[in-house]
């Protein structure tokens, strides 16, 4: 799901550098790979995958019980620079509809199970991305080089194809491993572009219309994505700096929506199998939303109360600074995600854990997994593995559901570690930002108050956050009687980049 965005643009500040350094360390982020587990893995790169039995790269990949799916001409759609490329897309017309095809980037054939390179994918869980460096799941020779779909290259991959009517529904899937080679590694921009030239290829043409689709159907199952804009610091010349805004461009929410469909599509074939691992949310809560609210009120932004959060989402626009602030802070909602593996023993060892009726993920509406982003995520491998057994009429390998009941734990660790990263790399970017203004005052909205008197008639000292107009940071306030929902004045009283805390009191 979203998250708060930050990019460092070049090196950066010298103070903000060091403060992320810190932060590294402090939320006990790797700073390397084992030596074992770099071994295993360029042996792994070097064999072309056959952790999984094949027999590597020596007589093709259509030898080995893949579809040679060479003919298709995917492409793989990222932001600039990137090279860990789980996914590559094709979309086609049916006649009647659409047909989407969806390679994976097939990590199981490159991590043995049991092995030194496993191992360490457990202990990190997820690949974290911070404002200047990113932390690998996979050591680079793999996730940026052997099992990355990068083009012009033999892949090993596992393939969904997913037929939709014309608008936009589900009307079958299947799952198979297979040999594939991208076309192209293109960017946002650049699909933008040729989709507003009209330069386009039909399948990225095709594509646009089935995220249009999708989006809709989303809405008319009450689900809602955020585009989330990302924030680059970008030095100035005086040694300041600033926050600039990455609009988000269409076709970033058009890309999105094939991996929910893919999502949705492994989520259904899971609870026919009766076993697997599902992404799961809760709805908002309450206070959570009517704190959004404030925001939006912070941000001059018009939330009537007839309108549903649902309903004010596609309303904004993420170039718009005051939108793009909102929808970073409206993140905020998607607390509580987890996972749910069921059809196997409880963590305990009880016995199996049963699959609700309705495991639906709030956000999304349905029910969810998560299969489409291998490199970057520990949990896709396993889903992914479930799936195809369940296509192929076997039972999941028993390396898949001996890992399946600790895996929720496992990545509820990994999510905690990157969401302390994430909260801490925002309160580093916020203090450089108001750094050397302290005693200045500053416009805003109370938007929480914790601890006595939350309706803001408490006569001692509260602490809360608020929201400034501009520039648009969420910090901590401390006051008597902070006024809840309402527009204040409040200097600034602390901003440490080292200490990675921002304060305001009131008045």
């Amino acid at each position: 799901m979203p998250t708060r965005q930050l990019h460092l643009a070049q090196a950066g500040p010298a103070e903000v550098a060091d403060a992320l350094a810190a932060l590294r360390a402090e939320v006990g982020l790797p700073a390397m790979f084992p030596a074992e587990v770099r071994e295993e893995a360029e042996r792994s790169a070097s064999d072309g995958g056959s952790a999984l039995g094949g027999k590597g790269k020596g007589k093709g990949r259509a030898e080995q019980g893949r579809q040679d799916r060479r003919d298709v001409e995917f492409v793989t759609i990222d932001p600039p620079g990137s090279m860990d490329l789980d996914q590559a897309v094709h979309v086609a017309s049916s006649g009647r509809g659409y047909i989407v095809r969806y390679a994976i980037a097939d990590v199981a054939a490159f991590v043995r199970p049991g092995g030194p390179l496993d191992a360490e994918t457990h202990r990190r869980g997820t690949t974290v991305y911070g404002p200047d460096v990113r932390t690998p799941l996979h050591p680079p020779v793999l996730s940026e080089g052997a099992a990355s779909l990068l083009p012009d290259e033999d892949r090993p991959a596992v393939l969904w194809t997913i037929g939709l009517d014309a608008d936009g529904e589900i009307t079958s899937s299947s799952v198979t491993r297979a040999t594939v080679r991208s076309r192209a590694r293109l960017t946002y921009g650049e699909v933008q572009g040729q989709l507003d030239a009209g330069t386009a290829s039909d399948s990225l043409s095709l594509l646009a219309d089935v995220g249009r689709l999708r989006q809709e159907r989303e809405r008319d199952r009450g689900g809602v994505s955020l585009e989330v804009p990302e924030q680059e610091i970008v030095p100035g010349a005086d040694g300041s700096f600033a926050l600039e805004l990455r609009r988000n461009l269409p076709v970033e929410g058009w890309n999105a929506q094939i991996s929910l469909l893919t999502g949705i599509a492994a989520a259904a074939m899971m609870r026919e199998a009766g076993v697997g691992l599902l992404r799961t949310l809760p709805p908002a809560d309450d206070r959570d939303v009517a704190r959004l609210r404030r925001t939006a009120g912070a941000l001059g932004i018009d939330w009537p109360d007839e309108v549903s959060y649902a309903q004010l989402v596609p309303t904004l626009e993420s170039r718009r600074p005051a939108h793009a602030a909102f929808l970073a802070e409206a993140t905020s909602l998607f607390r509580g995600a987890g996972y749910l593996a069921f059809g196997v023993p409880g963590p305990d060892g009880g016995p199996p854990v049963a699959l609700p009726a309705d495991a639906r993920h709030a956000a999304i509406a349905a029910e969810y997994a998560h299969v489409t982003a291998p490199l970057r995520r520990l949990a896709d491998r396993y889903a992914t593995e479930v799936c195809l057994a369940h296509a192929a009429g076997k039972e999941p390998p028993a390396w898949v559901t001996e890992a399946l009941p600790t895996l929720p734990e496992t990545m509820e660790a990994a999510s905690r570690t990157a969401g302390a990263f994430e909260r801490g790399c925002v309160d580093v970017v916020e203090a450089a930002l108001l750094a050397g203004r302290e005693g200045q005052a500053f416009g805003g909205v109370v938007v929480d108050v914790r601890g006595d008197g939350e309706d803001g008639t408490a006569d001692g000292p509260q602490r809360g956050e608020i929201m400034l107009e501009a520039p648009a940071v969420r910090a901590r306030i401390e006051g008597v009687g902070l006024p809840l929902g309402e527009r204040v004045r409040a200097t600034l009283a602390e901003a440490s980049v080292p200490d990675r805390r921002v304060l305001f009191t009131l008045g």
